[in-house]
């Protein structure tokens, strides 16, 4: 099992940007109602400051924060806050109140229930987060955070108000689909268990939206994550890497009411991850609900037991994906030219990947219905394909309706290419009725590729190489 430390690392700085975007931008384009902060007032006597009182007969304590307003880091009196109430009190941030994260924070919480009726909002400057001393190091694929949440037996309420705003739109202008280090993650849980989180929003995440390393006994209930960029041109990415929803090191996850708009996975479940359940999921743009990618590194990158049970899928900006898909790398260490690897070889991870069910999609357009594809990482030449590590068994797609876009390549609206030296085996498609096109009866095929004999039960579809 991989440890993930939080360290820091020195790197250039890219582009420097003082002023400070404060929500909503709800008149904008992209960003529509249901998404967007509450336009109120920051003014109050208590203006940065935090209040202690006491209450009921159990003296439990309350800590409410109120905001300096402007770009004032508000970390300091919330980091104040968390402390004060620890330990088995009641943090408020009140809904007029807006919260600049001006620096990093890892609060750690034990028994603490927080009113997230606020926005706190993450400091829109590229170089500064970029700083070596300005975030959290995560050396899982090369990654930064802002804001980590550590502890136990804590719950964060945003009561369909509150939640962060990352001013991620910064960076989607700046890159303009092609990612660059140091764009941090704004909501990550990491050494946590016995965590809920209930009615929240996360809004123009600069990276992952909301991120789990080493988390146990997790619920999430009516979750928004939205990353939308204005300015990108119709079929162009500019939000990839705005997962909305990873797991690593995990186990008994339960997430419900999952709201999804951005350009990368919706969900995401990575190395080591055991017993994640999602129900009614809503993906709109990006690549689909995923498994992986996994076997990036030298370890085991096993994951079992993940149900997705109802999702609605979405295109976005002419940007198509797909219902579901597992994606694992080649089995042999490969050169790599992209930051997330650190311009290493990667892949040649191991492992497996068992009972995996997808069930009752509704797709409005993507463009498949779901896939296996075990040569993430290999060269344009596909030098690799087949090799990969990590066995695959004991996959459910089952009950997709509604239609494709009608432009997968070959008609295949199930693809299935798996490992030469781990032959996919138990592979189940189970009522597939989504169409191939809006107006078209057509299915679509299956393609099969390194499948065990019988590997793949095709149900009322047809398929090659299967």
């Amino acid at each position: 099992m991989r440890t993930f430390t939080l360290l820091t690392l020195a790197v250039a700085a890219l582009v420097q940007v003082t002023t400070a975007y404060l929500p909503p931008f709800c008149d904008g384009p992209g960003h529509h109602p249901p998404y967007c902060p509450g336009s109120k007032s920051l003014l109050s006597h208590m203006n940065g400051s935090v209040q202690v009182t006491t209450l009921g007969p159990e003296l439990r304590r309350q800590c409410t924060v109120y905001a300096h307003g402007g770009n004032v880091s508000d970390v300091p009196n919330i980091l104040k806050a968390f402390d004060e109430c620890n330990h088995g009190g009641h943090v408020v941030f009140p809904e007029d109140q807006n919260y600049f994260i001006g620096e990093k924070l890892n609060p750690t919480l034990y028994d603490v229930s927080v009113e997230w009726r606020g926005w706190w909002t993450v400091k829109p400057d590229i170089a500064y987060w970029a700083n070596n001393q300005s975030h959290y190091f995560i050396q899982f694929q090369n990654h930064v955070a802002a804001i980590v949440f550590s502890g136990d037996h804590f719950k964060i309420d945003g009561h369909g108000t509150g939640g962060i705003f990352g001013n991620g739109n910064l960076w989607y202008q700046a890159e303009q689909g092609t990612s660059v280090f140091g764009r941090p993650m704004a909501f990550v849980f990491w050494n946590v268990s016995d965590v809920q989180v209930d009615n929240f929003k996360n809004l123009d995440p600069p990276f992952w939206s909301t991120n789990i390393m080493n988390g146990t006994n997790m619920y999430f209930n009516n979750l928004v994550n939205n990353a939308t960029a204005p300015g990108a041109p119709y079929g162009e990415d500019w939000v990839q890497n705005t997962d909305g929803f990873d797991t690593m090191n995990v186990n008994n996850i339960y997430v419900t009411n999952f709201t999804y708009q951005g350009g990368d996975d919706c969900q995401a479940i990575k190395d080591q991850s055991y017993n994640v359940f999602a129900k009614n999921v809503t993906c709109i743009g990006g690549n689909g609900i995923a498994v992986g990618s996994l076997g990036q590194y030298l370890d085991d990158a096993s994951v079992a037991n993940y149900e997705v049970d109802g999702a609605n899928i979405y295109p976005y900006n002419g940007v198509f994906g797909q219902g579901a898909y597992i994606k694992t790398w080649v089995g042999v260490p490969v050169a790599q030219d992209f930051y997330e690897s650190c311009c290493q070889p990667r892949g040649g991870g191991w492992g497996s990947v068992r009972n995996m069910v997808f069930r009752n999609f509704n797709l409005h357009g993507p463009q498949r219905v779901g896939a296996i594809n075990q040569a993430n990482g290999d060269n344009a030449n596909g030098t690799y394909a087949g090799t990969s590590n990590m066995e695959i068994s004991n996959v459910v797609f089952a009950n997709f309706t509604g239609f494709l876009n009608g432009q997968a390549p070959n008609d295949d609206t199930v693809q299935i290419q798996c490992s030469e030296r781990h032959p996919c085996f138990n592979i189940e498609l189970q009522n597939i009725t989504a169409t191939n096109g809006p107006n078209t009866t057509s299915l679509g095929l299956v393609s099969c590729e390194w499948i065990a004999p019988g590997g793949v039960h095709l149900g009322n579809m047809n398929g090659t190489g299967c």
